[in-house]
């Protein structure tokens, strides 16, 4: 059996790094809070080749004298905390002092740094772990790093780097959030030469959204500012009716730390549930402060992950907040129909059915509607195909649901849940085919992405323009729609898209298996082109159910949820003790 030994120095160092720099962004995000933690004003930032062979990050913070330097290469070396109990009352970024040593050890690493109070400056080398030389050089005041050829002494570690597009948006995204969070440090990102941005110090965070993310988002944002003893919730949310089809424009922060808190991602839901559909989550740049001893950052290696002392207290209070904004706007914005529970609509007085409407399926016109295939033959006109059940219609119940009564009872058909099987075998039909039908927009639709979704729509617009969609770029991350699928309304156009590509961030989408792509986009699709009208004829009731029984699977959604349900005449029986 193998004697048990220490690891050597270098082998710690690169193991990790394994945990620490997973990707060029991760290295990016050290070297960017050291840059806060040191008091920076100016940050530049600057990458070629998605990070692969150059990295640096330059500041005018405090700097660090040569002995220091040297010692900030040494592993658990850190000025942030000097006893365990410091870590229940952190107030900067970094504190492990693993950072440095693990970047070192996995490339070419250059450190210039210069404080204050110093003539000169220190420049240090260290090359794969190893320190190359130590020596005096000209400096301004502050720290510059440059990390090049990063994971060359791993060369196992490059080969699960994804392409340059799509680190560099990770980088992209990782730079953004932090200006986000410092709207009064200058950033200057440059990637390949290029300026990504340059966003000078910024009098308000409305402001720095705008400049970071664009104004497109950053108009229909509201602010929240609400304290209780303790507490502080303040930032940008999004109006009542705006949502995204995930979390990745719901970015929270932690004292000031871009963080990803389940518990604070599902308060915000939760707060939006009256505003918002079920299954949708609401826009919002938000900064939850608290005594740092009520957080614990120290979770995990990457600190993206918190844990609360007390969820339950943390919970209530941003559900609570987010309330009070919103219901504050008054008669701003009504709420979004599928959000209203039973019980609140009873509370107000309205009536099931009251909401306006979208569009019903026939209501699309023909040059919105691609070719249905024909419906099966009927005996006579007016009249269900032989396919269909027999249902004689009793009438409408909350709005997505028609009673008929049946030989063995009772059914409920859930009309929202039978469009949308109806509309994804349709889809699933045009998209096997190959014939996608398609309308030009008489006026294109802007739309200005984030890095990420930018570098997915460059690598994934032929897969969207196979299936009806054309989008030409405009410069950057601004995107112009020109064509839209036949099924779609040209207002939902922008909103699609972005779901789009949520889906595909997510690896709903993936690009190996093409056909379970194009099934998961006409789920997609089908739950948008779906949207049964409240108060339908009998008419329109009978058409939905008999397309619903000529497909190949009438009984379920796509999501797998019933179409409708039967309550037979013994189950009537029982609930009404007839024996």
């Amino acid at each position: 059996m193998p004697k048990i030994h220490v690891l050597p120095e270098h082998v710690a160092n690169q193991i990790a790094a394994g945990e620490v720099v997973e990707r060029p962004a991760a290295v990016i995000k050290e070297l960017v809070e050291n840059s806060l933690d040191a008091g920076a004003r100016r940050i530049e930032i600057e990458f070629r080749e998605g990070g692969r062979s150059l990295l640096r990050v330059e500041d005018d913070g405090a700097g660090m004298s040569a002995e220091d330097a040297v010692l900030a290469l040494e592993r658990h070396a850190t000025s942030k905390i000097a006893q365990a109990a410091d870590l229940d009352r952190l107030t900067t970024f970094g504190f492990r002092g693993e950072a440095l040593p693990s970047i070192a050890s996995v490339s070419r690493f250059l450190l210039r740094t210069r404080p204050p109070e110093s003539e000169t400056g220190t420049e240090i080398l260290v090359n794969g772990g190893k320190v190359v030389h130590v020596r005096e050089c000209g400096k301004p005041v502050g720290t510059s790093i440059e990390v090049a050829h990063l994971f060359h002494p791993v060369p196992a570690r490059r080969k699960f780097l994804k392409s340059d597009a799509t680190e560099s948006a990770h980088i992209t995204q990782c730079v953004r959030l932090y200006a986000l969070a410092h709207p009064r440090v200058a950033f200057t990102l440059i990637d390949d030469g290029r300026i990504v941005f340059r966003s000078p110090k910024c009098p308000s965070l409305a402001e720095r959204v705008g400049e970071i993310f664009g104004r497109q988002l950053a108009e229909p944002l509201l602010p929240i500012d609400v304290g209780e003893p303790g507490l502080r919730l303040h930032g940008l949310i999004g109006r009542p009716g705006i949502s995204r089809s995930n979390r990745h424009e719901t970015i929270t922060f932690v004292n000031g730390r871009p963080v990803d808190s389940r518990a604070l991602n599902f308060s915000l839901a939760e707060g939006y549930q009256e505003s918002i559909p079920k299954g949708r989550y609401p826009l919002a740049f938000v900064f939850f402060e608290c005594d740092p001893a009520a957080v614990d950052v120290n979770v995990h290696p990457a600190k993206r992950e918190v844990r609360f002392r007390s969820e339950n207290t943390v919970r209530s209070f941003v559900v609570r907040s987010v309330l009070r904004t919103l219901r504050a706007l008054g008669g701003g914005a009504a709420p979004a129909p599928a959000a209203v529970s039973a019980f609140a609509l009873a509370e107000s007085g309205a009536k099931f059915g009251e909401w306006a409407a979208p569009p019903a399926l026939e209501r699309r016109g023909a040059a919105l509607a691609p070719a249905s295939p024909p419906p099966p033959a009927t005996s006579s006109p007016g009249s269900l195909p032989a396919a269909a059940p027999a249902w004689k219609l009793l009438g409408q119940a909350h709005g997505t649901y028609s009673v008929f009564e049946t030989p063995a009872g009772l059914v409920l058909l859930d009309r929202k849940a039978a469009g949308e099987r109806i509309w994804f075998e349709r889809l699933q039909d045009q998209f096997r085919s190959g014939a996608v039908p398609s309308q030009r927009l008489l006026l294109p639709v802007p739309v200005e992405l984030d890095p990420i979704a930018s570098a997915l729509l460059r690598d994934r617009r032929e897969f969207l323009q196979a299936h009806g969609f054309e989008i030409g770029e405009f410069g950057g991350r601004f995107f112009r729609i020109q064509a839209v699928p036949a099924w779609m309304e040209p207002s939902e156009a922008e909103a699609f898209l972005r779901d789009l590509l949520g889906a595909m961030r997510d690896g709903q989408l993936g690009e190996k298996n093409l056909d379970l792509a194009r099934e998961q986009l006409a789920r997609l699709a089908a739950a948008r082109a779906a949207r049964p009208d409240a108060l339908p004829g009998e008419a329109q009731i009978r058409r939905l159910l008999a397309e619903l029984f000529a497909t190949r699977s009438p009984l379920a959604s796509p999501a797998g949820r019933p179409t409708f349900i039967e309550i037979p005449h013994h189950e009537l029986a029982r609930r009404f003790e007839k024996g």
